[in-house]
């Protein structure tokens, strides 16, 4: 196990781990009192893991002269099944009526949904009414997802993001559960900010995998990868991530056995990993899955994207439009409804035969926090850096959209504007009016099977230039509906979050490619195509 991830040699050696004033074994042997109403040990003791166990004696024993916790954040990354709650759970217990108490402290779990902060709260009861002497002086409340330590008025709460209580709370320790789910910031920060006004609190979050680079939980990620690369160095932040190699071979048990410690203990159950990851070898999608919950591996876009961004993120170099004006371009437009998200795509022709994809997007400025928040993406700072164009008010201005593409009709040498015409009609109008050329691009599966095609071809073959970090997410969450020929189009629906950027780009992409063979849209469109 250490072999394949030597960072984490210290949970499983016997090594000294610091434990100045006690408190590491303290906090051990509390746990080790309590009662869990699963455990099969005898008299339903608390079952706690040597891994686990070594993961407490790190936080709680690893303490400054003052006797203050160095460690002030823990990440956990381990897959489903490594009972990660339950140790969350029991640390939480700590500080309810434990080792680290605080008289009149407040404690809480946070997580994406109602159901899943209740999971914290219904480990903590359970260890609660199983253990004898704590029920007597606890007082739980279910309806509110509650425990109070009534001796010293210490109250321990489960919250969601939809909970209004979160902000002006002043917590001692915090549990942030299952935060990949998390696309919103505000939880996390109201809750980070009630920790950081009083000294030695504590924040742990555990998790498995997450997809995407946006989030708060991609934040957290990038942060602990730092430290574990040696990048950073940071001693109050701990940093576990069991999590294999994004190339690792997901058959490898050997993997399987380095990401999974609870393995050796019984837990999660061998043959039902097996059996699911044995149903992988005939399904990209579950291969994916089984990858993030079972392996750690951190997804870059959707869980079961087209295109891998390994390969896209090779193509990266900077644009400098000025130094391309008066270059041959093609133009495809995205149009959405007027409260989402509109793509302008703009594929210019180099000499090398490459293109390079300059791409911006467009979005309500009064509806930014929210789509952001919903989507998951940074549209404020994608603004702020010039990838996207806020436009005022609460819907996408056409005319702010129109303008653009006159812009890059001044700048360029433009052969071609493409666009799907269901939204798009009185914007054509207005181009060829002065003799700027439009075409319509329908956006059905058999228009855009050889686009598809081509601009995949492009970017596998690294002929693509390209730096729009927006444009890379939407790569990374395109997934594509199949007819039984495999024809493909970008599927909106099945998608977990914006592609609108990477359909633009399809278009124009495509189109460039076309052009610059010298071939009209009439002689590489399908029959379905048709012009304005």
């Amino acid at each position: 196990m250490t072999e394949k991830l030597p960072g984490l040699a210290w949970i499983f050696d016997d090594s000294s781990i610091p434990d100045p004033h006690g408190k590491g074994a303290a906090a051990v042997k509390f746990i080790k009192a309590l009662k869990h109403p699963k455990s099969k040990l005898p008299g339903n003791a608390f079952d706690l893991s040597p891994w686990q166990e070594r993961i407490v004696l790190r936080v709680f024993g690893d303490t400054l002269p003052d006797g203050a916790r160095r460690i002030n954040e823990l990440f956990l990354m381990v897959g489903r099944g490594n009972r990660k709650t339950s140790l969350m759970a029991a640390c939480l217990m700590l500080f309810l009526c434990g080792t680290e108490r605080v008289p009149g402290s407040t404690i809480a779990s946070i997580a994406n949904s109602r159901e899943q902060a209740a999971l914290t709260f219904k480990e903590m009861a359970g260890i609660c009414r199983a253990t004898p002497r704590i029920l007597e002086a606890v007082r739980i409340q279910d309806t509110e997802k509650r425990i109070t330590y009534r001796k010293l008025d210490i109250a321990y709460e489960a919250l969601s993001s939809d909970a209004k209580n979160a902000h002006g709370r002043t917590d001692v320790c915090a549990f942030w559960d299952e935060g990949h789910a998390e696309k919103k910031d505000d939880l996390l920060e109201a809750v980070e900010t009630g920790l950081n006004k009083s000294a030695n609190t504590l924040l742990l979050s555990a998790s498995t995998a997450g997809i995407g680079r946006t989030g708060p939980f991609w934040a957290k990620y990038e942060h602990a990868k730092k430290i574990t690369d040696g990048r950073l160095v940071d001693e109050t932040f701990l940093p576990i991530l069991f999590e294999a190699p994004a190339d690792a071979d997901w058959r490898d048990d050997d993997w399987l056995s380095a990401t999974n410690p609870g393995l050796p203990y019984g837990y999660p159950n061998l043959k039902k990993v097996k059996r699911y990851r044995d149903k992988c070898e005939h399904s990209p999608s579950e291969r994916e899955s089984f990858r993030r919950l079972h392996l750690s591996v951190y997804l870059d876009g959707a869980a079961n994207p087209e295109w891998d961004l390994a390969i896209w993120d090779e193509g990266h170099g900077e644009i400098d439009l000025e130094a391309l004006r008066g270059r041959k371009a093609w133009i495809g437009v995205d149009l959405s409804k007027r409260i989402d998200l509109s793509a302008v795509v703009c594929t210019i022709e180099l000499d090398d035969d490459r293109f390079a994809v300059h791409c911006m997007g467009f979005t309500p400025e009064a509806q930014i926090r929210k789509r952001a928040d919903a989507d998951g993406a940074p549209y404020a700072r994608w603004s702020e850096e010039g990838w996207m164009k806020a436009c005022p008010g609460d819907i996408v201005d056409r005319l702010i959209v129109e303008e653009y593409i006159r812009r890059m009709v001044d700048l360029f040498d433009v052969q071609e504007c493409v666009f799907d015409i269901a939204l798009a009609r009185e914007l054509m109008e207005n181009l060829e009016a002065d003799g700027i050329p439009v075409a319509a691009f329908p956006q059905t599966l058999m228009n855009f099977a050889k686009p598809v095609d081509t601009f995949e071809d492009m970017f596998l073959n690294r002929r693509l230039v390209h730096d729009s970090p927006a444009l890379r997410w939407c790569i990374g969450n395109t997934v594509m509906m199949r007819d039984q020929n495999d024809n493909r189009r970008p599927n909106k629906a099945r998608a977990a979050d914006r592609i609108d950027l990477a359909v633009a780009a399809i278009m124009s992409v495509s189109r460039a490619v076309a052009g610059s063979s010298g071939l009209s849209m009439y002689e590489t469109a399908s029959e379905e195509a048709f012009f304005f």
